[in-house]
């Protein structure tokens, strides 16, 4: 791998993991918002965490190209 592939690596696995954190924050508070009644709200946060799981899958893809 090259240096700069290994950097480019480095920062999107970065940002992975901040997503992913987003993701389960985001997860959390919409349950908490269906648990108190508001079902518009949580599926709005649902069809987001979609969104957020589909390009996830792609900056996973792109880190395993850059680290091979």
């Amino acid at each position: 791998m090259e240096d700069r592939d290994a950097v480019i690596a480095d920062a999107l696995e970065a940002l992975h993991m901040n997503q992913q954190a987003i993701r389960a924050s985001t997860e959390e508070l919409a349950l908490w918002v269906r648990a108190r009644g508001s079902e518009n709200t949580f599926q709005n946060a649902m069809i987001a965490l979609q969104a957020l799981d589909t390009n996830a899958e792609a900056i996973a893809l792109a880190i395993e190209r850059l680290r091979s």
